[in-house]
Parts: structure tokens; C-alpha cells; sequence
């Protein structure tokens, strides 16, 4: 069996962004965060039946991921 090519810095990029997106929580928050230009984690609350804690760390791999960008305030 072949030895499987190394990722370029693209593809892994990609990859921590596909993987982001294929948790359906987190999936639910960015089809929200579309259709919101400006949010608050607490918005995101409301909207969905995530707790805080949850939802701040849901943003955090969305973040990690390239896939959102924003202030951090409080």
C-alpha cells in the first residue's frame, strides 16, 4: 500500500475546516452567523438549545478553524 502524501498548508487548512463543519452544532451556528452581520454569543443561546459554555466553545474551533473572525468582549 502507498504511503499517503503529505497535505499542503491549503489542504490542511481545508481539512481543520471541514472537520470544524462537520459537527452539526457547529454547523447550526454558522448557518445563523450568516445570516447575522453582527452577534453575540448570547444571540447564538437564544437561537439554539446550547448552553453558554457550549456555545463559547463551539466558536473557539470556529475561530480555530479560519471560519469565523470577531471581537472577544467581557
Amino acid at each position: 500500500m502507498a504511503k499517503p502524501l503529505p497535505l499542503s498548508s491549503d489542504r490542511q487548512r481545508l481539512a481543520k475546516m471541514l472537520k470544524a463543519l462537520g459537527n452539526p452544532q457547529r454547523f447550526q451556528i454558522v448557518e445563523f452567523l450568516a445570516q447575522n452581520s453582527t452577534c453575540i454569543t448570547g444571540d447564538i443561546v437564544r437561537n439554539t438549545p446550547l448552553a453558554q459554555s457550549t456555545v463559547s466553545q463551539h466558536l473557539k474551533v470556529l475561530r480555530e478553524a479560519g471560519l469565523i473572525h470577531g471581537e472577544i468582549e467581557g
